[in-house]
């Protein structure tokens, strides 16, 4: 009863984080590996004076970049002025907190209440040093009309055991899709998904044997069959992290209130 109480007396606050996750062992902690949650809470225990932990809303694997995560925290009082300031000054170079928001619903979680998360896959057929990192070179030819096909047809699906890697603490496979598309950036193919939740490896499955569609290699009835399969082994995992980002974190309209503490 003690620790309800005390529960429902701290306050929630939400980080948006930006990373490049090149520089990390992942988003999730490890132990004192340097992961992106490590970070946060080292920094979040240095201004608070006291361990704070933190608890994130998507596991980026090592690589993975994200414009945008969230991290939830609970603290007994109203952050100071400058903490968001401060917060960025602790931070290695590699992350930064982009938002701070105080939360409305004090039970709100950043991993189970997001609504949608989306990703966005880079791709470069042009060899360029400017995007070593922030894109995967990938310098062949694609057959651009395959690929909307493989999109849509991943858009129509709800079942995605294929495309989750094992050990997964997943207890379904379930999943819906709101976005599936191609799209060309100036000199870039991206491919864009949006859904309510992710698989362990999911977007890179999905990125590397659409690929071998758009590359020939398998037809799109066969693509049809890997997804109908319930089978990893038939999918193509092997796409790097690093032209994988975390694009956006949705969370119900009105519960996040934008904090100035610069």
């Amino acid at each position: 009863m003690a620790y309800l109480f005390l529960h429902l007396m701290l306050k929630r606050y939400f980080l948006e984080v930006v990373y490049d996750g090149t520089q990390f062992h992942g988003s999730q902690l490890q132990g004192n590996l340097p992961t992106v949650q490590h970070y946060i809470n080292t920094a979040l225990s240095i201004l608070l004076r006291k361990p704070v932990l933190s608890f994130g809303a998507s596991r980026t694997d090592e690589g993975v970049h994200a414009l945008s995560n969230f991290y939830h925290f609970d603290w007994e009082d109203t952050l100071y002025p400058h903490f968001h300031y401060k917060i960025n000054a602790i931070l290695p170079p590699a992350v930064s907190v982009k938002n701070i928001f105080s939360c409305s619903e004090t039970m709100l979680n950043a991993r189970f209440d997001a609504v949608s998360r989306s990703y966005r896959y880079k791709i470069y057929t042009q060899k360029n040093p400017f995007y070593l990192h922030r894109g995967y070179y990938f310098p062949y030819s694609l057959q651009a009309d395959l690929l909307c096909q493989t999109a849509a047809i991943i858009r129509s699906q709800t079942y995605f055991e294929s495309f989750s890697k094992r050990n997964t603490q997943s207890k379904t496979f379930i999943c819906q899709i709101f976005e599936s598309f191609w799209e060309q950036v100036d000199d870039q193919l991206h491919y864009v998904v949006r859904a309510n939740r992710f698989l362990r490896g999911m977007v890179r499955g999905l990125v590397g044997t659409q690929l071998q569609v758009g590359r020939g290699k398998i037809s799109v009835s066969q693509f049809q069959s890997i997804v109908d399969a319930h089978d990893c082994t038939q999918a193509d995992f092997s796409v790097p992290g690093h032209g994988l980002y975390l694009e956006e974190v949705r969370y119900p309209e009105g519960c996040l209130q934008l904090l100035d503490l610069m």
